[in-house]
């Protein structure tokens, strides 16, 4: 009987870590050019992998525990994909004085899924933000790029519907 090997973790992406590299080297000359470095990649390919944070301290000779930090550290920057749409709701004060806690429990029972985590099929993330500087409508909610304010659980729950 043979056995079969499986590769465990993900697998790399073809010329990633050559345009990570390219990005860092383009963007290396900027005073603290750690974060700009970050948010470029996650901008151009859609979150910052494992294997990004090796090429990036290499090229900005760090230690890799340095750059794992700041990535770690903010919640800005994602480690994997995102689903096909964000959802975002607003966790600050303003909105949680108007509903924006109730509004959150509500997302993760229908979406089925946590803050920061991806749906199985890969059709929502769900994220909570502190402030989108919306307050006087809120709560709000940003799905996709667009914002919404004063969201209800219906509301809400329209708004997924528009995402499926």
């Amino acid at each position: 009987m043979t056995s079969e090997v499986v590769a465990a973790g993900p697998v790399p992406v073809p010329g990633r870590a050559q345009r990570v590299r390219e990005i860092a080297g383009e963007l290396r000359g900027l005073r603290g050019s750690l974060i700009p470095i970050l948010h470029a990649v996650q901008e151009e390919l859609g979150y910052v992998a494992q294997d990004d944070v090796a090429v990036i301290a290499d090229v900005l000779n760090l230690a890799v525990a340095e750059v794992h930090g700041v990535v770690t550290f903010y919640k800005d920057f994602r480690r994997t994909a995102a689903g096909r749409t964000t959802v975002a709701i607003c966790q600050a004060e303003a909105c949680r004085a108007v509903g924006a806690v109730p509004l959150a429990e509500h997302a993760k029972r229908a979406v089925g899924c946590e803050f920061g985590e991806t749906t199985y099929d890969g059709r929502v993330t769900l994220d909570e933000v502190f402030c989108f500087g919306n307050c006087a409508l809120g709560p709000t909610v940003q799905v996709g790029e667009k914002l919404h304010g004063r969201v209800t659980p219906a509301r809400l729950d329209a708004l997924l519907g528009e995402t499926r």
